[in-house]
This record gives C-alpha cells, structure tokens and sequence, in this order.
C-alpha cells in the first residue's frame, strides 16, 4: 500500500478496479483546512488524463508493472502479432488492446508490452520512429521558409502533414503518441 503523500511522477496505483499513472501531483497546504495532494492520472487502460485531488493520509495499492519486450512481426487482418524475445512465442493483439501509434508499427520494430499480475494491459510504442516518406507530391521551389505542410503517405500506410521540402523517398522521424513529424533525418 501507498499513501498519497509518497506520490512521485511515474508510480503506477490502482483506483476503483482501474490502473493509472501519476504523471503530476502537487502537495498543497491552504492557509485554512487540512493539506490535500493534486495530481494528474493517466489511465492505462484508456490513455485518459484526469485530474484528482486527495487527502494525504488516502492509501491506494501500488500497481508493480512487468515490461517485456516484444517484437513485431505482421498484421493479419484485425490482429497484429508480436514475438517474446526470450521465449520466441508469438502472441496476437488486437488494435484495441495496442492503443495509439498501430499506424507506426513496423516489421521487425521492438516494443515493451506491460504485464500487470499475469495479464497483457497495453503496448508502449517508442516515442518517435523513423518512417520513409513512400508518396507526397513536389514542394514548389521558394516555399521553404513559410510554416505550411502538405499531405504525405509514409511506408506503414499512415498519412502525416510533412513540411514543404519533403520529397517521396526522404526518411522522416514521426511522434508516436501526437501523429506530427518532427524532423528529416
């Protein structure tokens, strides 16, 4: 058990039957009333934010997280399958369980698969990958300079908004978790 008051950025609680992650907290100490801890939960179920306030004396059961890593090999229909890497077993996800970011998932690409008491609870994609950009059209010449993008399709089928001087063929580094590039590598 863990009381609020221990609460540190990246502990891992149970709360109502649901897992969350502390990803800000704040001790706060009103001039008049008891103290209280405000924080921020991301549930890893959901990858919702909410925002809670507690007592600090409120206890909550720490969630000790196993992460294994998995690499994946394809997609068949709606499953994509990954493979332990100690154990060579190949095991079937669904998108709904693998969250955001399936659109960057590349053959062969390494992820960390989260295990809490025996059961799979989600897939941690790597912050950004780099992609090869396989269409967009021609960036006109002298419009380097302005903040516009323009559609681009890259290897693993996902459509991104690129900057104007990327060219089919260019290799790009994406953001996993917001969709944008980020930079030509």
């Amino acid at each position: 058990m863990i009381s609020a008051r221990d609460f540190k950025n990246g502990i891992n609680i149970e709360l109502n039957g649901e897992l969350f992650t502390v990803i800000w907290f704040q001790h706060h100490k009103p001039g008049k009333g008891g103290a209280m801890v405000r924080t921020k939960l991301k549930s890893l179920a959901t990858g919702r934010i909410m925002e809670k306030t507690f007592r600090p004396e409120d206890r909550f059961e720490q969630a000790f997280l196993e992460r294994r890593k998995k690499q994946y090999l394809y997609k068949d229909g709606k499953n994509y399958y990954f493979m332990d890497m100690e154990t060579f077993e190949q095991i079937p996800f669904t998108e709904k369980e693998l969250g955001e970011g399936t659109q960057f998932l590349k053959e062969n690409m390494e992820v960390e698969v989260l295990i809490y008491k025996g059961r799979i609870i989600g897939v941690e994609m790597p912050n950004s990958v780099k992609l090869k950009v396989t269409y967009t059209e021609p960036g006109k010449k002298g419009d380097t300079v302005t903040n516009v993008t323009k559609p681009a399709e890259v290897e693993t089928g996902a459509k991104i908004q690129v900057p104007l001087f990327i060219n089919t063929g260019d290799t790009i580094r994406v953001d996993t978790q917001t969709g944008k590039y980020i930079e030509r590598v």
